[in-house]
């Protein structure tokens, strides 16, 4: 079964791409934010940021269990921006979406996030943060710039 994890900071497409290549390739797909909302896998609710404290513990132990649950499956794509913590032995390829900060922030802006909010992102963003968290984390990692300038890229033929 091969393990595709997408990964970016929230805005820069994850979910687009995660739910093409999920379709094309007709492998399952796991939205994470809603595995951690059903099964409650944080730790409190941040009201500066209003977003839940995830246990990344617990949710990289439960993302386990869900490969290995699956693992018949032809393939799974999971989405989330805290998807490459999970160990670089289950997955074969962490893709990294990216924008530009201009696409980012018009993103943001329309998803209502706070000031604060966005400027958290687009700084994550600007230090490239996901992408070497994954590398750091010994993923093989392929970056998908997903500007409407760009269109979406196609990254797995």
């Amino acid at each position: 079964m091969e393990v595709i994890i997408v990964t970016g900071v929230p805005g820069t497409g994850k979910t687009t791409i995660a739910k093409e290549i999920s379709k094309e390739k007709n492998y399952l797909y796991i939205d994470v934010n809603k595995l951690i909302k059903k099964e409650k896998l944080y730790v409190g609710y941040d009201k500066k940021r209003a977003c839940q404290i995830v246990d990344v513990n617990k949710l990289c132990k439960r993302l386990d269990e869900v490969i290995e649950k699956h693992s018949k499956e032809k393939g799974i794509i999971i989405d989330s921006h805290l998807s490459h913590y999970l160990s670089n032995k289950k997955v074969d390829l962490c893709i990294v979406t990216k924008c530009s900060l201009k696409e980012l922030k018009r993103r943001l802006k329309e998803r209502k996030y706070s000031g604060q909010k966005i400027r958290e992102n687009l700084d994550a963003e600007i230090f490239d943060t996901c992408r070497i968290e994954a590398l750091e984390a010994g993923h093989k990692v392929k970056v998908v710039w997903t500007d409407r300038d760009y269109g979406l890229e196609k990254i797995y033929k």
